[in-house]
């Protein structure tokens, strides 16, 4: 794309946002949540008060089941379970949580992964 046409598009983009600035700007409803906005910050700083406290008085759930910057705990995934595969000829046994075990991909590449799920004791 050439510099020109570069600058043509993006020329464009912003005249289209610009559109859509003016058209925000004559919202009502933006009007009147900026104005909620202005009279509540100088309701606060009349009276001294941080977001925090508003919301405290607003929601007093809040407040006390949990502090304002506590991360929410995450689930913890469930352990896997230990699989013993015995060989039936040599009776050799690997024991293993996933399936990335060297000796038990060879077994699958030898015999083919049905057989060795068969051999799971």
């Amino acid at each position: 794309m050439s510099r020109l046409a570069e600058f043509r598009a993006l020329e464009q983009k912003l005249a289209a946002q610009l559109a859509e600035l003016e058209t925000l700007k004559n919202d009502k409803t933006l009007q009147r949540e900026i104005e909620f906005e202005q009279k509540l910050k100088e309701l606060m700083g009349q009276y001294d008060k941080a977001p925090r406290d508003v919301l405290s008085i607003l929601v007093p759930d809040r407040s006390q089941t949990k502090p304002a910057d506590a991360q929410p705990e995450r689930a913890r995934r469930k352990a896997r379970a230990v699989k013993r595969y015995k060989h039936p000829k040599t009776g050799e046994v690997v024991e293993t949580k996933g399936g990335n075990h060297k000796v038990l991909k060879a077994w699958k590449a030898e015999f083919g992964a049905n057989e060795v799920e068969s051999w799971l004791s």
